[in-house]
């Protein structure tokens, strides 16, 4: 009875937290005044300046990729229970996950909608599907509450996207308890990665929970261990012929993480700071100054897991990625990966260059600018920088100097006062 009681009020806390998330983000703007890189397609699909494409064995989702800018090799595979088509997904029938900084696209086998998240900068997050159906005018759903009541609550207000390691069940549903459920980004050691995920790439000695179900009820908490560690191929686990590839690859899955993470703490302090002008509150800016140092040094993969032995994909990925972000006179790159000792060779996120940043109001952009010059110009020599050696710093002040051009003035090395 007890139990029954606690189910149903942690219920109608959910739905209260849902409730006045929903009321806050239909507060910040209009549905229809969305702006964000879905919109902007479902804009020009209606005026007939672009055009979905229907393959008889893929659907639209080649050419809505396409269109969007998203590489297939971005594929990354995970069949636990975790969307709202969940009935539809287990081990042999992943969900298929594809992304680009600003925009992620997922497919289910058989499935009614394609699901799809954008960056948007009044949001944080704008949730649409687009039915799988061929249609003669394919459009885009804005979608609302049934997307938030996964991705709203714990986000300090705003939608969040998550990637979540869980112990998956033969069926891949997870088993259900605090314990054993992780949201996951680069700061989560590498051994509790990617439980209910698929893992193709090679990571020496260490070990992560993906690849691995708990085949017996009885130890519901128990993975299996062998075959999992190290895959470089998913035949006989599913049938790459219904995807787009055959990868579900580790580097691919690191990056979606550290985005991830990225895109939830932008997207909650452009939130937060509009909603305190809302309410008019005196210093508004003041009150986010722990988010705003959170950010910047999440920014600057401050407390990242390191990596105990190299780690390397079996897809593009690892080569296309990079491709696609600017690069400074010197043709270096916040990009580049590492893979060796960490993710990425230049320790400042590409996300610096996301919609959500480049959009975040104006005194909350320019206050993490503030703090991120202060830590890499060495004004600022906590014990949390102290990896970062003097020619990392110089070599990120160069490339951020060369690369973003909404700069404040002091970061041009002019004699500019910070602040």
């Amino acid at each position: 009875m007890h139990s029954t009681r606690r189910k149903s009020a942690t219920r109608l806390l959910a739905a209260a937290a849902v409730a006045a998330l929903v009321t806050a983000l239909h507060a910040q703007s209009p549905r229809d005044a969305s702006d964000d890189a879905i919109a902007r397609l479902g804009g020009r699909l209606a005026s007939g300046d672009a055009r979905l494409v229907y393959d008889e064995q893929r659907g639209y989702l080649p050419s809505l990729l396409k269109l969007l800018g998203i590489d297939i090799e971005s594929q990354v595979l995970v069949f636990s229970k975790t969307s709202f088509q969940h009935t539809l997904i287990d081990p042999r029938h992943p969900r298929a996950l594809y992304f680009n900084d600003n925009v992620s696209i997922g497919m289910v086998q058989n499935g009614t909608v394609y699901e799809m998240m954008a960056l948007e900068p009044s949001h944080g997050l704008a949730f649409y599907t687009l039915d799988t159906m061929k249609v003669e005018q394919p459009s885009f759903q804005r979608r609302g509450v049934e997307c938030l009541f996964c991705h709203g609550p714990g986000n300090k207000g705003a939608a969040a996207m998550v990637v979540a390691s869980v112990i998956p069940d033969s069926q891949g549903v997870p088993a259900y308890t605090s314990a054993f459920i992780d949201t996951i980004d680069h700061r989560t050691p590498f051994e509790r990665r990617w439980g209910g995920w698929y893992v193709t790439g090679t990571h020496g000695s260490q070990e992560h929970l993906g690849n691995a179900v708990a085949p017996d009820p009885e130890n519901p908490l128990d993975l299996e261990h062998e075959n999992t560690q190290n895959l470089t191929s998913l035949a006989g686990r599913i049938d790459g012929s219904k995807y787009l590839t055959g990868t579900s690859d580790i580097v691919a899955l690191m990056t979606l993480e550290h985005q991830v993470g990225a895109t939830n703490r932008l997207g909650a302090l452009g939130v937060q700071y509009r909603q305190a002008e809302r309410t008019g509150a005196a210093d508004p800016l003041k009150a986010l100054d722990a988010g705003i140092r959170d950010l910047a040094d999440y920014l600057l993969f401050v407390g990242e897991a390191p990596l105990r032995a190299p780690v390397k994909g079996v897809s593009a990925f690892t080569q296309t990625f990079p491709q696609r972000g600017p690069r400074d006179s010197r043709g270096r790159s916040l990009r580049e990966f590492d893979l060796r000792t960490r993710l990425f060779r230049y320790r400042l996120s590409y996300m610096i260059y996301s919609e959500l940043f480049d959009k975040l109001p104006q005194p909350v952009r320019q206050r993490v600018y503030q703090r991120l010059y202060e830590v890499l110009s060495g004004r600022d020599t906590s014990e949390q920088y102290v990896s970062l050696t003097p020619d990392e710093r110089a070599a990120l002040l160069e490339i951020v100097r060369d690369t973003k051009h909404d700069l404040p003035e002091y970061w041009a090395g002019r004699g500019g006062q910070v602040g």
